[in-house]
């Protein structure tokens, strides 16, 4: 049998179906995470809700978590959905998949007015910066001056999705790049850990219309500026372990709650 989780669940028991989105798409590596880091935190599928709206990112709730609840909206109003069925069933965990064209343009009333709300929710923005389901036109989070694989530099200022969820006072706002597992499943576990409204903008290179080098969302942009500051990693909430008591000369092997065992011994 293979590594379990907390709860005696196999890894295998959070994958979903086959991905059908290209061969390379940075959202398949977010959907790897989302899996691990629900795995990690031992939530059980079967208290998880998927929420979606319409896009390539919209998708990927099909690829992960086959065992828990899942909706898909209409385009650009999740959260309002995400609302209604928050208000139904508080006991369920909300991860909201959403993309920069169903968040940042059709989707932007509904993305503040949850911020607002400070709905119970992990809310991932599976960034590329151009409409891939439509042929790669530029997106509202695609930087002024950057260049996708063919056509004319981007003309127009960017929408920063983080910057206006903490002007509107979200508690939680990461962002990370498709390609850093540890460093995006840390922000996950914890997205997935914090009550209230969590917000990660994921930059995810889009294999097929702006992963070349003079888009400032490709693999090699970032490759090619990334700062690394800190480390960033999870330390899950966990219950005190009950005191111990040791006769003198004695010793005692206490469980920890990653497993492992502690021998204190008395001198």
């Amino acid at each position: 049998m293979g590594k379990v989780n907390k709860i005696d669940l196999p890894l295998d028991d959070y994958k979903g179906g086959k991905s059908t989105l290209c061969p390379g798409c940075g959202h398949d590596a977010i959907s790897s995470v989302i899996m691990k880091a629900a795995w990690e935190n031992a939530i059980p599928p079967e208290g998880i809700a998927k929420m979606s709206g319409i896009g390539c990112s919209s998708k990927t709730p099909a690829y992960f978590l086959q065992k828990s609840h899942g909706f898909n909206t209409a385009h650009g109003r999740m959260p309002s959905v995400t609302t209604g069925a928050n208000m139904a069933n508080k006991n369920l965990n909300f991860l909201a998949v959403s993309g920069d064209g169903d968040t940042a343009s059709i989707g932007i009333g509904q993305f503040i007015h949850a911020i607002r709300r400070n709905l119970n929710m992990l809310y991932i923005v599976e960034n590329n910066g151009v409409y891939g389901l439509t042929k790669g036109q530029y997106s509202a989070t695609a930087e002024k001056g950057t260049q996708k694989r063919k056509g004319s530099p981007n003309e127009q200022k960017e929408i920063d999705l983080c910057a206006m969820a903490i002007n509107l006072g979200c508690a939680f706002v990461a962002r990370s790049f498709s390609g850093s597992r540890k460093q995006l499943t840390a922000l996950i576990r914890a997205g997935m850990s914090h009550r209230g409204m969590a917000v990660i903008d994921v930059i995810s290179p889009c294999v097929t219309f702006n992963n070349n080098e003079e888009s400032y969302k490709s693999l090699q942009y970032v490759k090619n500026n990334n700062e690394e500051l800190h480390s960033l990693d999870y330390i899950p909430h966990f219950n005190p372990i009950e005191e111990i008591e040791i006769p003198s000369g004695g010793y005692k092997e206490v469980k920890l709650h990653d497993g492992s065992y502690l021998r204190l011994e008395t001198i």
